[in-house]
C-alpha cells in the first residue's frame, strides 16, 4: 500500500557493482532487518534487482551490517505485518512523513509523468491538455478505497470514457504487475500513460521508443513526492544512522537511482 500513496525486468541491463564497504558487510555480525516486497520492481525482488534492493546494501556497507529480509507484499497491512510487527527495522522507501513511521531526510523527489511513443510525437503539455479528451489514456489504479492522483485529477475534467485502468497489484504469478501500463503504451494499447516516475523510467529501459515528460503540477493534488527511508516510530537511533549514512553516500545513491531511469526532481527548499 505504501507505493499506493505515490502511485501508490531491466533483466540486468542495469549493472550496479557494490562498493567495496557494501561487500565487506556480508561478513559483518550487525544485521539490517529490511522490511520489501518480493515481487515488485524497480524496487525490490526476492532477486535483489531492485534498486531498494541495492540501496539498502549500500546503506548497509555505511553501517557494516548485513542485510537480511522480510518478504511481504506491498498492500494493505505491509506496515503493520512487517515494520510494526518486530519482524524488520527499515523500509528503504516511503513518503516523507509518512504518518505509519518515522522517517529520514528524503533521499530523492519525483513525480508522474506523461509515457508516450516518441514515433507519435505527442507533447502533452498538461493535464488541461486538449489532447487528453481525444487520446487512450492508460492509469494504474489501487482498490476502491484509494484514488490516484491521475485518476482524480482526470475525473475532476470529465475525462472518464476514455481512460483504461491497470491494476498495480498482481496475483504474484506474472512478474512486475505496475509494468503492465508501461507495457501497454509500448504495445499500442494505450496512446499515453500517466504513471509514477520510478515505474515509468524503469520500463522505459525495456521499450525502445517511448518518451517520458513530466506532468505539471496543479495545484489542486501533490504530483511529485519526495522518498526517505522508514523506522519504527520509536527508532530515533536507527533514523539518525541512516540519515548519516545517506548523507555520506548521497553520491552513489543518486547514481544509483539514475541506473534504473529514476526520473529526478530538485529537492525542496528546507525539506527535512
Amino acid at each position: 500500500m505504501i507505493r499506493a500513496l505515490v502511485a501508490g525486468c531491466l533483466a540486468l541491463s542495469i549493472a550496479w557493482t557494490p562498493s567495496a564497504s557494501a561487500e565487506n558487510a556480508q561478513a559483518a555480525t550487525r544485521v539490517l532487518r529490511v522490511c520489501a516486497d518480493p515481487n515488485n520492481l524497480p524496487y525490490s525482488n526476492e532477486r535483489g534487482e531492485g534498486f531498494e534492493n541495492r540501496l539498502a546494501q549500500v546503506i548497509a556497507g555505511e553501517l557494516k551490517a548485513r542485510v537480511e529480509y522480510t518478504w511481504w507484499a506491498q498492500r494493505r497491512g505491509f506496515v503493520r505485518n512487517t515494520l510494526q510487527a518486530g519482524a524488520c527495522d527499515l523500509i528503504v522507501g516511503v513518503p516523507a512523513g509518512y504518518e505509519l513511521a518515522r522517517t529520514t531526510r528524503p533521499y530523492y523527489r519525483s513525480g508522474y509523468v506523461f509515457v508516450t511513443r516518441a514515433s507519435r510525437n505527442l507533447h502533452i503539455a498538461s493535464l488541461d491538455d486538449p489532447l487528453l479528451r481525444r487520446l487512450k489514456i492508460g492509469i494504474h489504479l489501487i482498490g476502491p478505497e484509494q484514488t490516484p492522483p491521475p485518476a482524480h485529477a482526470l475525473a475532476q475534467r470529465g475525462i472518464v470514457d476514455n481512460v483504461v485502468g491497470y491494476s498495480i497489484f498482481g496475483d504474484y504469478r506474472e512478474p512486475n504487475p505496475p509494468l503492465r501500463l508501461i507495457d501497454a503504451v509500448a504495445r499500442g494499447d494505450v496512446d499515453v500513460a500517466i504513471a509514477w516516475g520510478p515505474f515509468a523510467g524503469f520500463g522505459a529501459h525495456q521499450h525502445a521508443g517511448l518518451r517520458i515528460e513530466p506532468v505539471p503540477p496543479t495545484g489542486e493534488l501533490p504530483f511529485q513526492f519526495a522518498i526517505a527511508m522508514g523506522v519504527r516510530k520509536d527508532d530515533a537511533a536507527l533514523q539518525t544512522e541512516l540519515n548519516e549514512a545517506l548523507a555520506a553516500r548521497a553520491a552513489d545513491v543518486e547514481a544509483l537511482l539514475k541506473q534504473y531511469g529514476v526520473p529526478l526532481l530538485p529537492a525542496q527548499e528546507g525539506a527535512d
